[in-house]
């Protein structure tokens, strides 16, 4: 899987699946994101008692989960990749572990906002890509509308700064691509980015407008709940 667009339009990448289209971090969630043909399906993993679940949070643990197992699976089968989001330290070695047991090293990104987190995935397995992700939405803050005045202020802040900080932050990192809030996706910020052979990738675009601007920044990947949105705005 690659992680830069090259010439072509920016990778289509399912959010949780495809949240729009089933519950999110479900297999039929992953089903319905393959069924729109997308280059990559997100998801986020923790651990329970079980193993490795698909869940952004640990209040999202009640009741059946699926498992890392089953989604990597139901992803082997098809041609699309693996974006998979971790979301605590600690479970780096499994993550890895599974990557590799189903032949997916080479189709697969795995992001987190902690930097030591994503050195530890390379090290369990140097041949994992990962992804540095930037802000900090532990809250899911910037899903909801009646936070976008705050949330716009606090991010043109970060705008100005982030071109000077990312590149020092990916090399930490070790990071093959930057996974960023849509906001912050400048054409200056991808130019600082792909001069370190970096990708970038927005999050969480759900309406046609942004797809189409952070496209013309030149991102190498739309992270969406709804893929179909991306077959009108990018093309």
């Amino acid at each position: 899987m690659k992680l830069l667009r090259g010439d072509g339009p920016p990778l289509r990448v399912g959010h949780r699946g495809a949240a729009a289209l089933a519950p999110e971090n479900s297999l039929a969630a992953i089903e319905a994101a393959l069924r729109e043909g997308v280059d990559a399906v997100e998801f986020d993993v923790l651990g329970d008692g079980d193993g490795l679940v698909l869940a952004h949070s640990h209040h999202d643990l009640d009741g059946d989960r699926a498992s890392l197992d089953d989604a990597l699976a139901l992803i082997a089968s098809s041609s699309a990749g693996a974006h998979v989001d971790l979301k605590r330290r600690g479970h780096e070695a499994g993550i890895a572990d599974a990557l590799r047991r189903h032949g997916l090293l080479e189709r697969s990104v795995v992001s987190s906002l902690d930097a030591a987190a994503l050195r530890d995935v390379r090290r369990h397995e140097p041949r994992l890509r990962v992804g540095l992700s930037y802000p900090e939405d532990r809250l899911g803050v910037a899903g909801y509308r009646a936070a976008a005045p705050a949330l716009a202020v606090g991010l043109a802040a970060l705008k100005r700064t982030l071109p000077i900080v990312l590149p020092r932050w990916l090399d930490r990192a070790g990071a093959s691509a930057a996974m960023l809030h849509h906001a912050l996706v400048t054409p200056r910020v991808v130019a600082r980015c792909h001069a370190r052979g970096a990708g970038v990738w927005a999050w969480t675009v759900n309406d046609g407008a942004t797809a189409a601007r952070v496209a013309a920044a030149g991102a190498d990947a739309i992270i969406t709940d709804d893929p179909r949105i991306l077959r009108r705005s990018t093309s």
